[in-house]
């Protein structure tokens, strides 16, 4: 499932990174309701709580310059729209919507990557701790599988799940217990910034390059749960890239978790940032 690598680091099957997500495609900006020119911190406090309770699903949010910015896919409808802005009251004006096309959630697809529980997922970023060798995948890919191969047929074992975290996180730990495989390094993990030029690497779709549009996103997945501190893009994805690296050059900056659209139309795309993951599990990329 790996297979690829700008630098050529992530030439083999187990030691590039790709993955299984959807991804979409940003687009239009809604109307926002009429609003003082600033508002506070505790106005904006409130209107997050009042997206974070709305239950409404298919939308990401976060908090930038001074608004709740939603960004809203294509099943969320005008009604639910209005009940999150009614949730709001007062500070119904602090919300700004957008619109993304297609459906946010994380996909679990077939294809020639890793495999298991009868899914495909993703090899993400080479790990080590104390001598022992691990790669990070996606969470929702470590909730469906006990042991991971290279193969549809579960011939070639990889190894077993150490742990995965998902819903509220979106990574996983996975360690390789087949010693005749190879798991080249070549990043460091670091944070992403908005702005930055990057690089994503699935399965499906190979590499496509983006740049990142906000950080600290809140995405509410369609049937799947609420994943927190998501780093989002404009770099398109399609079933089967879940789980793969988004990258800038030698950066191991994210986790491939979920998004909307496709590589035809173009994406919007979450990734778990790739420090919280290393941190959780006491791993180092390398």
């Amino acid at each position: 499932m790996r297979i690829r690598s700008t630098s050529g680091r992530l030439t083999s099957l187990l030691a590039a990174t790709v993955g299984l997500v959807a991804a979409g495609a940003f687009t239009v900006p809604g109307a926002a309701s009429a609003a003082p020119s600033s508002w506070s911190a505790s106005q904006l406090a409130q209107a997050d709580h009042a997206v974070a309770t709305s239950g409404v699903e298919g939308i990401a949010w976060r908090v930038e310059a001074g608004r709740v910015v939603v960004t809203a896919d294509d099943t969320v409808s005008a009604a639910e729209l209005a009940t999150i802005r009614k949730g709001a009251g007062a500070n119904s004006g602090a919300i700004r919507i957008d619109r993304a096309h297609g459906t946010f959630r994380p996909m679990l697809s077939a294809g020639n990557a890793i495999y298991g529980g009868g899914y495909r997922c993703s090899l993400g970023f080479n790990v080590v701790k104390s001598g022992v060798y691990y790669f990070l995948t996606a969470g929702h890919c470590g909730d469906v599988a006990n042991t991971w191969y290279t193969d549809s047929a579960h011939k070639t074992l990889i190894g077993p799940t150490i742990g995965s975290s998902f819903p509220g996180n979106d990574y996983a730990l996975v360690r390789y217990d087949n010693t005749a495989l190879s798991h080249p390094g070549g990043y460091a993990a670091a944070n992403a910034f908005v702005g930055e030029a990057v690089k994503r690497t699935g399965s499906t779709t190979g590499t496509h390059s983006g740049t990142v549009t906000a950080l600290n996103v809140t995405v509410r997945y369609t049937g799947s749960g609420t994943v927190r501190g998501m780093i989002q893009t404009t770099v398109c994805a399609e079933p089967g890239d879940s789980g793969g690296p988004l990258y800038d050059g030698t950066k191991a900056l994210g986790i491939t978790s979920g998004g909307s659209g496709d590589c035809r139309s173009g994406g919007t795309t979450f990734y778990q940032p790739v420090p919280e993951a290393a941190g959780a599990y006491g791993v180092t990329v390398y």
